[in-house]
């Protein structure tokens, strides 16, 4: 089941050429909160990285996580 998930635009609030992204940031591309993205990354449902004394989102991980959630949901895309 292949599901296009539409592309954010680089007009909005978001640099689209960043690859690992604050938690903040991470929280905000979902339309969650920073305690809701912080439950994500502890269960593994969202991986995360340390960088440094820093933790780091995967922009590619979140694409990843809704993808799975359609899935699990049975989502099915409506034809146009």
């Amino acid at each position: 089941m292949s599901t296009n998930l539409p592309q954010l635009s680089a007009t909005q609030d978001h640099d689209s050429t960043l690859i690992a992204l604050t938690v903040e940031e991470a929280a905000r591309r979902l339309g969650v909160g920073r305690t809701t993205m912080f439950a994500l990354i502890r269960t593994g449902e969202v991986p995360s990285i340390p960088i440094g004394r820093l933790r780091r989102v995967p922009a590619e991980a979140l694409t990843q996580y809704v993808r799975r959630r359609m899935q699990e949901s049975g989502f099915a895309p409506i034809a146009a």
